[in-house]
């Protein structure tokens, strides 16, 4: 007897190993769970259309980063069969200086159709800390 796949759990399943694989940087393995038509849009708006592309831009943006899971939510959309999946946690690593940094908060979401990633949002706290470290917040973090 067979046993239906949880598209849910799947996802869910999906998601972190595309995360784990992005994290190496290892965007051609990244690259395996995504849709042809992949959007992916940075905190700020900025706009990439591949696991490489945004490996490049993080490569500029810090000496090396990493994620430190706190939890992955998914829920089945019954209109369109896409699941959303929202993983959340703490960015740490070094910026380019060399400074290490653990506590910048971060939510990916993701929406995934037929088993690939077809849309992640990407929200961090990494602009605000290096206005700051720039001394051009207006506020004190």
């Amino acid at each position: 007897m067979t046993h239906p796949t949880d598209p849910v759990a799947a996802a869910k399943a999906i998601v972190e190993t595309y995360l784990h694989l992005s994290m190496i940087p290892d965007p051609e393995g990244a690259a395996c769970h995504v849709a042809p038509e992949l959007r992916i849009i940075f905190t700020g708006g900025r706009r990439f259309s591949s696991p490489a592309e945004t490996a490049a831009f993080n490569a500029k943006r810090y000496k090396w980063v990493k994620k430190r899971f706190l939890r992955t939510d998914a829920a089945l959309d019954p209109e369109t069969g896409e699941v959303h999946v929202y993983n959340t946690g703490y960015l740490y690593g070094e910026w380019p200086d060399g400074t290490p940094f653990e506590t910048n908060r971060y939510i990916d979401i993701f929406r995934l159709r037929d088993g690939l990633i077809v849309e992640t949002q990407v929200w961090n706290d990494s602009a605000e800390i290096l206005l700051d470290r720039n001394g051009l917040a207006e506020a004190p973090l």
